[in-house]
């Protein structure tokens, strides 16, 4: 057969439909010859680039799909299973070093089950999470020392026990790959070291037990990190330089382009070009000047939704400034001067494992802040108050946990930038704050809300330490300011982590907790803003995750739900918050199920999407409920259905990013709670109103999550 070119007129002569042998030489003088259908690839053929990669292998319309083999000059390959142009499923990649990975990929990336075996003689199996070992593994060395436990962002960090060749073991808890909490040191002759490890000796602390009277009473905990641990390096993994989703080819001369008389088509006849989760692809948008500097998707008569477009307002900054003159002021000042008191305090080092006495309500600390200062305290332009910390140490080791800097902590919150008070209360009736960075958010708090918060802490405290990917709010302190003098005034409240905080603009935010009874908003569409907080029935989406995603999501749902049941907790609130990754200036959101053509040479290429995927600092801040990309479908709910849920899905998609968290957590079922379910019952449907028993509670929102979150095929 001769060599054609992507626009060989004989195509375009032939069946819709057709499937059958074809050869074609790209403008780019890449090469591809397989099977071909409608002026793409589809079936099995081979691809060569000009650099001298190769791909064989099953495609798809174009991408490649299936089983298949990509090969890279350097004599790097990878065999396996693709997904729209992605190493996605299970595969096995040989680097040119030899280093050889076998296992699961999701886009790009190690992540599952899998083992990797390094050219030195090291092995590592167990399980991956974006590329780096995370989870559950096994590392052994050339050597035979090895380690099973926990992992972490392809470190040692967690529950873990490290084997050396010679019988010596360590069992307990790990951080970065060394030693830190309480462990044990164990030598094959019997003797044990008992402690709190930790490379800072002063912190270290333990007994050391001899298995006989002449004992190494010489030895040093020390030597473990510098001697036992010197050789028991992890290897790296060698970074992917090309990826095949880079390398996929837009195919110039397709039906989409002209048609065989040489006229561009209508646009109802333009065949879809879909990205990496069977999306149109972003790489394939047209994109043009508006004349104010931005760029906007070409609003076609196929990108049109026929249910009218999706408005996107700007997103404004929420709240007002605290500044002198508000109502607020003094009670900022007070709150950030007990703040910076309380956390830069000096304190001894803490465990993560508490003693009991740490969770004692009446563990407290109360200070006195007056005018013109202590010796302790600063003198300030406030009136004289009283300053609590409930649990101090608990607190201080739960933003340890946390990862938060104090300070950082101290600079978002004390820093010179005054709070944000946010418009209007709570339906509780508590004041909401944000920091300037919009990092945290102090809400105030009753007492009884107080009271469960100290009463459910031992509990909490064990569920975050025990799931890094917990949905539930971030506590990071509980707090009381007393003003002194006839009004006596107590203000408690709780500081909390933002859910979104983040440099993408949240274009959508629902309130959702499976009931419907009063869970509607009342705004018109036209005045719904970025900052308006939607209710149930007000959801007009469908949130599509990722397999790997949507698992890991069900099981942390599943878990954080049984907490809360197990501590007698109701009417939480899945945040869910949107950010429309195809939102033009217009002021909509573009859907990605219309038919979109590749003209000029603005269009970002899908090697920048790859790249904006694997940003290093973006994929460190990706995990679950935080700047998740995923896709959600349009829905609308039929007219003869006043309370339905969840509506009928359209097939109209937009590409996201999420952000999402359960919130509200200190409402238990208490006599006013059982009072108010008795109450409505007697008016509504006793299924549609928020105040039902725990257990009943958790069952109707797991129910309704997982029918608004799915897996996107």
């Amino acid at each position: 057969m001769s060599v054609a070119h992507a626009d060989d007129a004989d195509d375009y002569s032939r069946p819709t439909g057709e499937t059958y042998h074809a050869e074609k030489a790209l403008p780019s003088g890449d090469f591809y010859t397989g099977q071909w259908r409608d002026n793409l690839p589809h079936g099995h053929g081979k691809y060569l680039w000009t650099d001298g990669c190769m791909y064989v292998g099953e495609w798809h319309r174009g991408k490649t799909m299936g089983k298949g083999r990509f090969s890279w000059p350097s004599g790097a390959t990878y065999e396996g299973d693709f997904k729209n142009g992605y190493m996605d499923g299970k595969g096995t990649y040989i680097d040119s070093t030899g280093d050889l990975y076998r296992g699961s990929w999701v886009m790009n990336l190690r992540h599952g089950q899998g083992t990797k075996s390094y050219v030195n003689g090291d092995c590592y199996d167990g399980e991956w999470r974006r590329g780096l070992q995370d989870g559950h593994g096994r590392y052994q060395w050339k050597n035979e020392n090895h380690y099973i436990g926990q992992w972490k962002n392809g470190m040692m960090n967690g529950n873990g026990t490290m084997i050396w060749s010679n019988g010596n073991r360590y069992d307990g808890s790990w951080e970065d790959s060394a030693p830190k909490g309480n462990g044990t040191f164990r030598w094959s002759d019997g003797s044990f070291y008992v402690g709190v490890w930790s490379k800072d000796p002063k912190e270290q602390n333990g007994t050391y037990y001899p298995s006989t009277p002449t004992g190494n009473f010489d030895w040093q905990p020390q030597q473990v990190f510098h001697v036992d641990l010197s050789e028991c390096v992890v290897c790296t993994c060698q970074r992917i330089p090309v990826l095949p989703s880079q390398k996929m080819p837009v195919w110039y001369g397709s039906s989409s382009e002209q048609s065989s008389s040489g006229n561009r088509t209508k646009s109802s006849e333009r065949p879809r070009r879909r990205s990496v989760d069977g999306r149109v692809s972003n790489a394939e948008m047209e994109l043009r000047s508006n004349g104010s500097g931005y760029l906007q998707v070409d609003d076609t008569e196929s990108n049109r939704s026929p249910l009218g477009p999706l408005r996107i307002q700007p997103a404004k900054k929420q709240g007002q400034t605290i500044s002198k003159g508000h109502k607020n002021y003094d009670l900022m000042l007070n709150l950030q001067l007990g703040i910076r008191h309380s956390v830069g305090r000096p304190a001894p080092a803490t465990s993560l494992d508490l003693k009991a006495s740490a969770f004692d309500p009446k563990e407290k600390l109360w200070t006195k802040f007056p005018s013109e200062g202590s010796k302790y305290t600063p003198p300030h332009q406030s009136c004289e108050f009283k300053w609590k910390d409930y649990c101090p140490v608990v607190f201080r080791t739960l933003r340890k946990l946390f990862n938060v800097d104090a300070a950082d902590y101290m600079l978002s919150i004390c820093g010179n930038d005054a709070l944000r008070e946010l418009s209007s209360p709570g339906k509780s009736g508590s004041f909401f704050y944000l920091t300037n960075d919009d990092r945290y958010m102090i809400k105030t708090m009753k007492k009884a809300e107080t009271k469960v918060l100290i009463r459910m802490l031992p509990a909490y405290y064990n569920h975050v330490r025990a799931c890094e990917n917990t949905l539930v709010t971030k506590f990071f302190g509980l707090h009381c300011v007393k003003l002194t003098g006839t009004a006596q005034k107590k203000v408690r409240f709780v500081i909390m982590g933002n859910l979104f905080c983040t440099g993408h603009s949240i274009h959508r935010r629902f309130d959702l907790k499976g009931s419907s009874h009063g869970r509607l908003t009342t705004k018109p569409e036209s005045e719904i803003d970025p900052n308006t907080t939607l209710k149930d029935l007000d959801l007009n989406f469908l949130f599509r995750l990722q397999k790997n995603w949507f698992q890991e999501f069900c099981r942390q749902v599943d878990k954080d739900c049984e907490f809360l049941e197990q501590e007698r907790i109701m009417d939480y609130s899945l945040l869910v918050g949107l950010h429309f990754r195809e939102s033009s200036c217009n002021n909509s959101a573009t859907p990605t199920s219309g038919a979109r053509t590749p003209t000029g040479d603005s269009r970002p290429s899908r090697g920048e999407m790859d790249r904006f995927l694997l940003d290093a600092s973006k994929l460190a801040s990706m995990q679950l409920g935080i700047n998740m990309p995923a896709r959600v479908e349009r829905t609308v709910r039929r007219s003869d259905a006043e309370n339905q849920l969840v509506g009928e899905p359209t097939g109209e998609f937009y590409d996201v990013i999420l952000y999402f968290g359960v919130i509200d957590i200190l409402q238990d079922y208490d006599i006013s709670k059982k009072l108010e379910h008795a109450y409505k019952s007697m008016q509504y449907d006793p299924t549609s109103i928020s105040a039902v028993d725990p257990k009943q509670y958790s069952r109707r929102f797991r129910d309704f999550i997982f029918r608004i979150f799915v897996e996107d095929n």
